[in-house]
């Protein structure tokens, strides 16, 4: 009070006071003297104060008592100017706080006298007023002195003074509430309050009290007793007091100083002892009232409710609930179950209003509600307070609607009218109603005929009570019709709003402090969890788990009421406004209900939007029930099979909107829809849209709605699963309004917008949203079924809709999304598989092209989850759904090839899975794929991808659909191999690392690792898998394939074999190599013969592949060709490994089996392919051209000679592979790569295998028909022609029992004869001598056979024998071919060529066999020069075979098929004598010739006196060369033979003496016929037979003299016959005159005279040259041979006068050598036997 301490306040304040003195005295100087002392003795005594003391307003208040004392006694006066005078200068003093408590007793004091006499009330109360509220100074009796006085004042006649008095009062009760809250203040800090104790019983024990507290103490105790009609303690001197001016003071306390109330246990007691039961006893005549007993007015309290008090009390009460609710809990359950027993419909009007305004009040403090609820609700033998209030709002609402209000009977009327009034006129506009025809814009709720406005009873969210303010009225008010609805309308609306809000907050806050300690544990992982500040989690964790069970309570309480009266709300509603708040409410509810997980309310209210959103009757399948366990069972059946009929007259007042389908099996008419209908769709959607994430299992409810109003509104999807507005497809087409159609977009907009937001659910909500849309989709399935009408695809679009939004995350939903889609995609009904297959497609290409986090590339298992339902689509049967799923393929491919790495196998995987059956499109699709694999992708995937792309281009390969796709895939197959070679390194390294990381995760499981063609390192592998489907293709059914894939898989082995390890060449071979052979080998022998008579189409196929067996065969040579071609090129990787020698057996087995083939070209080729791998050819055709291995500089050689050039020296360019395998080779020494098998075993092996196809392939069969298979000649010759060649390595050990084995294939090949169709291209003509192919091969054979023997050592040169044996017998051929088995074969004479017709059955024709027997021979004679001395010749009777063997060509002679044939004999004959003879002299003692010499004499014999007759035709020159040939063999005799007679076995020289006698002149036989003798008589033989002869008789190498004597009788006889003939002709002569003699008689007569003349000549020679002739004779001849021939000379002479000039010339030449004879004779003649 600054103003009032101011030194000029107090200056002025002395003043005054001086001053009012002065005027009290002038007042009182004639009626009151002693007043008139007082005053100026108080002007001296403010006068002394002033002057005395420095404080002066100290000293004013100390004598207080005296200063006040003139103004009371003015006072005292009763004089109404005076007493104002005195009032003023009092209220100064007052003012200034200068009045101690003494003065102020006594003021108070004078004042009770002025208002007891009723003198200047107004004044008093402004004094009163003044005085309490200045200062603290009035306690106790004094206080309570004054406030009587105020209430007293209250209740005069005056009107004015009554209500200045009852304002004062309720000032002077603040003031003494207020102190006491100061004095609180400034103690607070001294003394802490005692706690809070409740039940004190002592009602009057004030003595802990301080003075304030107990003055307000006293006051409200007081006022309670005064409200009951009791008497006060404190304020004594009350006269009256009405109730109603009582509690509102009361109110007014409670409601301004709770903390009073709360603080001190006093006040409380004081609640709990005095007011509650107060309150609870003036409520009851409202208890116990019921509507219709009767009242009377008077203001007494009697039994009847009254509405001044009923209000008051009824605000009594809100302030207590408000204000002391936790000190009252018991006292509030009753108070609360008074208000709900208000709302009974038996209530008076207007107790009801007040009611439902109290409960408004209630209802917008929420944490209130939820005090209740956790005090009386959640106990357990307390009543239910809060589900009553709630449901007593619920039932209020209801019995309004079903009972008339009675309050106005003009409403009731007009309500009662909207019943009758007519249809609504279907144009109305939205939110009009038609009432009795008129329109009005009236908001209202109407419901089975009755009709309640809604007014606007406050502003949402605050309870503005109207009734419960009207404290003037002591009548009950009229209440307008719709108020109290509408207030509880707001009540239920402020509750919902109040309890979601407030829970929801303390939810956030729960959440977010869970958070932030969650988040707090899991930021510091390495700690334990021990240090942890565990204490506050679980602490917090305890609070969160309390307060969400009262949050469930709350709602588990509200709900059931709340439900009940918003659907009736909802369904009364005709105002949009009222419909938005209502289902906003119910959604608010729904949301709630699900954030607690509360599912069946929460199910409960969603049910309601639903039905909302429904046509009326609609459906009723859909949401006939709330239940979460009907749910589970699925009961929300889409199938609206209960649909009714209405019409637009029905009880709903709504404008209808759409008329559309319903979505059932049967088609079942139309429905319409109403703009509410669409309205609470918007909120559904507003629901899904905003809570998604609470909404759980009802998500089906929702979604089930959405569908069938989609379906009736016909929106269909498009692409991405959004709805647009489409036609229905069946039954008469939606009809919508402008109003709809302008709304549809909005709608469709929603829905997406619905589906995008369920990005921003959380995963288990979003797998709620997707097993719902699962579940509904099912039954779309299951409708679908069976009829091929227009499915829901709803559930599908929305699917998709939201996989797309949900990519961010699509690991959580990705299965159930794609597993379902897979089941659509199989689905029969076309329609709703190919949307379940653009879905899944849709969202694989989604998923692979968004840009998740971490990437795919770094998020491998995403990717693969994300490739996963493609590769199931592949189990899908249905075309057009792996059309898509290709499709989609592709344009992965062309958009992500690049980046799909771990997805290749499964994107590689769904073109594999195409199968044969499946259609040509599909394969064409899926081929296309591969190709753009092939061809771009190669390098990016990685490289344990590219096996599966080797498989799956095998598997088209396979593919028979379609020839052309077949053989490109083998193509493809080739540029892969080409891939792999250049990109070896990479794709090398690539997969051994990647191995090592499976062997190491392999170890760690302990498991084996598994893989094709395990041990060999990973990239072979590679190529192996690749060859071995090469190999696969190359056993396919088609011709064309199987070509193709042989070549390529040679090729490719040809060309990047060298990139292999050499261990895997192991596997090259036998898994790949012989396993294809075996299966070639069995097709081709169980293969077809029967003729394929077109390929297909108009192709015509050649004759040589017209059966499936000959389109078999071509595939065997491919293959064993391309087998043998791999042995030969790489023979020096193969042979390091171990097994080489056991693969060289089985190679040699398929060649062996191949050529014993009955296809000649595949036996043919068998044996090329033999002469390969023994490299006795070397076909360099391109693709085997030695290759030369990238940056190395060694040609690797393929066959022959050993590695040169500059490459040994110098260190490899290059470390990988290649290098490294040629460098194992090259750098230590260079590799022998020879083209020799260093082993033998090999070669014999090799022998082994030639021997059976020689053997078997030329042994004749043992029948005969027109299908024996006889080998042909150009086979017959690759197989011998292999012989020299493998005879180089098998030399060392060729022994005789192979050359046996040898020599019987050589005969029996030679043996083999020729198919008639063959022979023109084979046989020379008749008249060439000219060797076939064959047989040249058979020779050469021998020739290196028995060239190696010349070279070989000793022992092996018992060998020769046998060639010879074998030459031997071909030269027999030349007389005699040989036969081949039982065949009758035409000799080749017969067969001339223009006599054999094409195709006519197959003849066969022997060989001419002539010019190989004579080639045969003239090899004998070579070789019999070259060999003649060796002991195994002399020893083995060569010569006696070579002889017996000449023999038969001699003796045939002119029968020998070829004359040249006994020629060449002959002329071998006496080469081989020549060389022969002097070896058999040599040998003569051994015995080891002695039975040649009987065969060389046979020879001789059947040779020169041969029993065939010259031919004919044979001319004269003919004849004699043939006969020079015999003096050939003579003259052999001659210088040969009889020169050693005595180094020969006797017998052998008889038999020639005998032969020579036999050939020489005399033996000549006289029974010639004339015509022959000219011709017959070989002159020239038999004089040198003759000549021999003689030479022979007389020559002195005569072992025994009984030879000579032979000799000599011989020519004694010969003698004596001449002498004989001679005589017989002269005497013929003589006797025929001019007669001729026969010319037989002048042939003989010509021979014996040229015999004469031989005999001379031959005698002659006999002698030495140089001896004298008697000397000779004596030496040689015998005597009496020559006294015989000079005997001769006369007949000689007596014969020349024959006529014959032949005779004569023959006697001219017989005379002239007797000139010899004409000598003087000697003197002595001797013996010849000197």
């Amino acid at each position: 009070m600054s103003g009032t301490n101011s030194p000029e306040a107090v200056k002025k304040l002395l003043e005054n006071m001086q001053s009012d003195l002065r005027a009290l005295s002038l007042e009182c100087k004639k009626k009151f003297p002693p007043v008139k002392e007082a005053a100026e003795s108080g002007i001296i005594k403010v006068k002394t104060i002033a002057a005395r003391n420095t404080e002066i307003l100290a000293a004013l208040k100390e004598n207080s008592s005296e200063v006040v004392q003139p103004f009371l006694m003015g006072c005292g006066t009763k004089e109404p100017k005076i007493t104002q005078l005195c009032l003023a200068a009092i209220q100064r003093l007052m003012s200034h706080e200068v009045v101690s408590e003494t003065a102020a007793g006594n003021i108070i004091n004078m004042l009770w006298q002025l208002m007891e006499n009723s003198l200047e009330e107004l004044k008093l109360l402004q004094t009163v007023l003044v005085l309490l509220t200045t200062n603290t100074v009035v306690h106790d009796e004094a206080l309570s002195k004054a406030i009587v006085l105020c209430f007293r004042l209250h209740f005069t006649k005056d009107n004015i003074t009554n209500n200045t008095a009852a304002a004062t009062v309720r000032q002077v009760v603040t003031v003494v509430f207020e102190r006491m809250v100061a004095e609180d203040e400034r103690h607070r800090d001294v003394v802490e309050q005692p706690v809070l104790v409740q039940g004190n019983s002592n009602r009057r024990s004030v003595s802990t009290l301080k003075p304030c507290a107990k003055d307000a103490y006293m006051l409200f105790q007081d006022l309670c007793q005064l409200v009951n009609a009791d008497a006060p303690y404190w304020l004594v001197g009350m006269t009256e007091m009405t109730r109603t001016f009582g509690l509102e003071l009361l109110e007014s306390v409670l409601n301004d100083f709770p903390q009073v109330f709360l603080q001190h246990q006093e006040f409380s007691f004081l609640l709990k002892e005095r007011v509650c039961p107060l309150v609870i006893k003036l409520f009851s005549p409202n208890i116990k009232f019921r509507q219709g007993s009767s009242t009377s007015s008077s203001p007494a309290p009697v039994e009847k409710p009254y509405f001044p008090i009923c209000m008051r009390l009824l605000r009594v009460v809100s302030v207590l609930i408000k204000q002391f609710y936790s000190l009252l809990v018991t006292e509030c359950e009753i108070f609360l179950s008074l208000l709900v027993k208000f709302l009974d419909g038996d209530k008076p009007q207007w107790l009801r209003a007040v009611a439902v305004e109290s409960i408004h009040r209630l209802c917008v403090q929420p944490q209130l509600l939820r005090s209740f609820c956790q005090s009386y609700d959640m106990k357990q033998h307390s009543t239910k307070v809060f589900r009553d209030i709630v449901n007593a709002l619920g039932s209020f609402i209801q019995s309004l609607f079903l009972v008339p209000p009675t309050g106005n009977p003009a409403t009731t009327n007009q309500a009662g009218n909207n019943n009758s009034g007519g249809p609504v006129s279907a144009p109305a506009n939205s939110g009009m109603l038609g009432i009795g025809g008129g329109v009005t814009l009236l908001p209202a709720f109407e419901y089975r005929g009755t009709w309640i406005p809604i007014l606007t009873v406050t502003v949402q969210g605050s309870a503005k009570a109207t009734y419960l303010e009207m404290l003037d009225k002591v009548e009950p008010p009229t209440i307008p019709e719709g108020y109290a609805m509408s207030v509880a309308f707001h009540c239920l609306l402020d509750l919902v709003r109040g309890i979601t809000s407030m829970i929801e907050g303390e939810l956030g806050e729960v959440e977010t402090e869970c958070q932030t300690t969650t988040t707090e544990a899991v930021s510091s992982p390495a700690q334990s969890s021990e240090q942890q500040e565990l204490q506050s989690t679980s602490d917090q964790m305890d609070k969160a788990i309390v307060s969400r069970a009262v949050w469930e309570e709350m709602v588990n309480a509200c709900w059931c009421g709340l439900l009940a009266a918003l659907s009736l709300l909802l369904d009364a509603s005709t105002d949009e406004a009222a419909t938005e708040n209502i289902l906003k409410a119910e959604l608010t509810m729904a949301a709630l209900c699900g954030r607690l997980g509360l599912v069946t309310s929460r199910d409960a209210f969603i049910t309601a939007i639903c039905k909302g959103s429904l046509p009326p009757h609609y459906a009723l399948t859909v949401l006939n029930t709330t239940t979460a366990a009907t749910l589970s069972n699925k009961s929300y059946s889409i199938q609206g099979q209960s649909v009714m009929m209405i019409s637009p007259s029905s009880e709903s007042h709504q404008q209808v909107v759409a008329v559309g389908q319903p979505l059932a099996v049967q088609p079942q008419g139309t429905v319409m829809l109403t703009s509410k209908n669409i309205q609470c769709m918007r909120t559904l959607l507003n629901l899904a849209h905003c809570h998604g994430a609470v909404l759980g299992t009802s998500w089906q409810l929702v979604l089930a709605t959405l569908q069938h109003l989609v379906w009736i509104l016909g929106l269909k999807p498009s692409s991405g699963g959004a709805l647009k507005p489409g036609r229905a497809v069946e039954g008469p087409s939606t009809v919508l309004t402008t109003a709809v159609m302008t709304d549809l977009p909005v709608i469709s907009n929603i829905l997406s917008r619905l589906f995008e937001s369920s990005q921003y659910l959380d995963d288990v909500s979003l797998h709620h949203l997707i097993n719902a849309l699962c579940s509904l989709s099912l039954e779309a399935m299951d409708m679908a079924y069976g009829n091929n009408k227009e499915p829901s695809l709803f559930a599908v679009a929305k699917l998709l809709e939201t996989g797309l939004v949900n990519m961010h995350r699509i690991e959580i939903l990705w299965r159930p999304l794609t597993g379902h889609l897979l089941e659509v995609c199989q689905h029969p009904n076309s329609r709703m598989r190919e949307w379940g297959a653009e879905a899944l497609t849709s969202l694989i290409k989604a998923g692979l092209t968004f840009n998740h986090d971490p990437p795919l590339s770094q998020n491998q298992r995403l990717q693969l989850l994300l490739l996963n339902p493609l590769k199931e689509m592949s189990s899908v049967n249905h075309p057009d759904i792996r059309l898509k799923q290709l499709e989609c393929v592709l344009q992965i491919l062309q958009s992500q090839g690049d980046s799909l790495g771990p997805g290749w196998p499964l994107v590689l995987g769904v073109m594999g899975a195409i199968r044969n059956d499946q259609g040509e499109s599909l394969i064409r699709t899926a081929f296309q794929c591969l190709q753009l694999v092939v061809t771009d992708f190669l390098p990016t995937m990685p490289c344990t991808c590219l096996q599966i792309v080797v498989d799956v281009a095998g598997s088209f390969g396979l593919h028979n659909q379609e020839l052309n796709i077949s053989l490109t895939s083998i193509g493809l197959l080739w540029n892969i191999s080409d891939y792999f070679f250049q990109r070896g390194e990479t794709i090398e390294k690539e997969l051994n690392n990647e191995e090592a990381a499976q062997q190491k995760q392999a170890e760690e499981k302990g498991v084996v690792l598994n893989r094709p063609f395990h041990p060999a390192p990973p990239f072979d592998c590679l190529w192996l898998c690749l060859y071995a489907k090469l190999g696969e293709l190359c056993v396919d059914p088609r011709p064309a394939v199987r070509k193709s894939a042989g070549q390529t898989l040679f090729s490719t082995i040809g060309a990047h074999g060298t990139l292999l390890q050499p261990s895997t060449w192991h596997t090259v071979i036998w898994k790949v190599l012989f396993h294809l052979l075996d299966r070639v080998r069995e097709s081709s022998t169980t293969a077809d013969k029967e003729k394929i008579e077109s390929g297909g189409g108009n192709i015509l196929i050649h004759h040589s592949r017209d059966t499936a067996e000959k389109q078999w065969a071509e595939t065997w040579v491919l293959t064993l060709a391309g087998v043998a071609r791999i042995f030969n090129t790489r023979r020096y990787l193969l042979q390091p490994l171990g097994d080489f020698s056991r693969a060289w057996d089985v190679l040699l087995d398929h060649i062996q089996s191949a050529a014993l083939s009955k296809n000649n070209e595949v036996s043919l080729a068998a044996l090329k392919s033999f002469q390969e791998i023994l490299q006795i050819v070397t076909p360099v055709r391109d693709s085997d051209k030695p290759e030369t291995p990238p940056a190395v500089n060694v040609p690797v050689p393929v066959l022959l000679g050993s590695i040169s050039g500059p490459g040994l020296n110098r260190p490899f360019v290059r470390t990988d592979s290649i290098g490294e395998r040629l460098g194992r080779y090259s750098s230590s020494e260079p590799p022998v790569v020879t083209d020799e098998l260093e082993d033998l075993n090999l070669w014999w092996a090799a022998w082994n295998t030639w021997y059976r196809v020689g053997s078997e392939s030329t042994k004749p069969p043992i029948t005969f028909d027109k299908l024996t298979f006889i080998p042909s000649q150009p086979f017959l010759t690759a197989l011998i022609q292999i012989f020299p060649a493998l005879y180089q390595h098998i030399k060392t050990g060729f022994n005789m029992d192979d050359l046996q084995k040898l020599g019987v294939i050589l005969h029996s090949a030679v043996s083999v004869p020729i198919s008639s169709d063959a022979s023109p291209f084979i046989l020379p003509s008749y008249t060439e001598a000219v060797l076939t192919s064959l047989q040249e091969a058979v020779l050469t054979a021998l020739d290196v056979l028995q060239k190696a023997i010349c070279i070989g050592p000793e022992n092996m040169q018992i060998m020769y024998p046998a060639i010879f044996d074998q030459l031997l017998a071909f030269v027999e051929f030349s007389c005699k071919p040989p036969q081949y088995g039982q065949l009758e074969t035409k000799h080749i004479a017969n067969a001339k060529y223009n006599q054999i017709q094409l195709f006519a059955p197959a003849e066969w024709v022997a060989l001419n066999y002539v010019p190989f027997a004579e080639r045969s021979l003239e090899v004998v004679v070579d070789l019999y020069q070259k060999t003649a001395c060796h002991k195994a010749v002399v020893n083995e009777k060569v010569l006696q075979n070579i002889i017996k063997t000449l023999r038969v060509p001699l003796s045939l002679k002119y029968s020998c098929p070829s004359e040249s044939t006994w020629k060449l004999a002959v002329s071998s004959l006496l080469k081989v004598l020549s060389i022969g003879l002097p070896v058999a002299r040599q040998h003569a003692s051994s015995g080891k010739f002695d039975s040649m010499w009987p065969e060389l004499a046979n020879t001789f014999e059947d040779f020169l006196f041969t029993k065939s007759i010259p031919p004919d035709n044979l001319s004269i020159q003919e004849f004699q060369r043939n006969e020079s040939i015999d003096v050939e063999v003579v003259q052999l005799i001659s210088t040969e033979i009889l020169p050693y007679a005595n180094f020969i076995p006797k017998e052998f020289v008889g038999q020639i003496m005998t032969m020579l006698n036999k050939g020489s002149i005399h033996s000549q036989s006289s029974s010639f016929t004339e015509a022959e003798i000219d011709i017959r008589l070989r002159e020239e033989f038999s004089k040198m037979c003759f000549e021999t002869l003689l030479q022979f008789s007389f020559s002195n190498k005569v072992t025994t003299p009984q030879e000579g004597y032979i000799s000599r009788m011989a020519l004694s006889v010969l003698l004596k016959r001449s002498q004989d003939v001679l005589h017989r002709y002269i005497e013929d002569e003589r006797l025929s005159g001019k007669c001729p003699l026969p010319r037989q008689q002048v042939t003989e007569i010509i021979f014996v005279l040229k015999a004469v003349s031989t005999l001379i000549d031959s005698l002659k020679k006999t002698q030495p040259e140089n001896g004298s002739l008697p000397k000779f004779k004596e030496r040689k001849v015998d005597g009496n041979i020559w006294a015989q021939v000079i005997a001769l000379y006369p007949t000689l002479v007596e014969c020349i006068t024959c006529s014959s000039s032949e005779v004569c010339s023959a006697l001219k030449e017989a005379l002239v050598p007797f000139k010899d004879f004409m000598q003087p004779p000697a003197s002595k003649v001797q013996n010849g036997e000197s």
